[in-house]
């Protein structure tokens, strides 16, 4: 993916898939009404968190993970012109 932007710890980087556009019934939405995006593809992974006996657990998702998080979960930023959202791993709920 080459991503320069690489998340410690046991975070995550996601770019989030584009908002829907038009709603099930066909009807455009502007950009007011469209909801924020709950999934996206993982771009970059931390190396894992250490746990109090300082042993690594090591990240159970990956880069190009189709994941599924929740509604208000992470820091949105923006980088090298591209959205993406920052979170912890445990912020992701599944993965598609």
């Amino acid at each position: 993916m080459g991503l320069k932007l690489k998340p410690l710890s046991d975070r995550v980087v996601v770019e989030p898939s584009p908002a829907e556009d038009k709603s099930a019934g066909g009807i455009i939405l502007p950009d007011t009404a469209q909801e924020k995006p709950q999934q996206g593809l993982v771009v970059a992974v931390g190396s894992g968190k250490v746990s109090d006996s300082g042993s690594l657990i090591e990240m159970t998702v990956k880069e190009g993970d189709k994941v599924l998080y929740g509604k208000y979960s992470g820091s949105e930023v923006a980088f090298d012109g591209s959205d993406y959202v920052i979170m912890r791993e445990s912020d992701i709920l599944a993965v598609l």
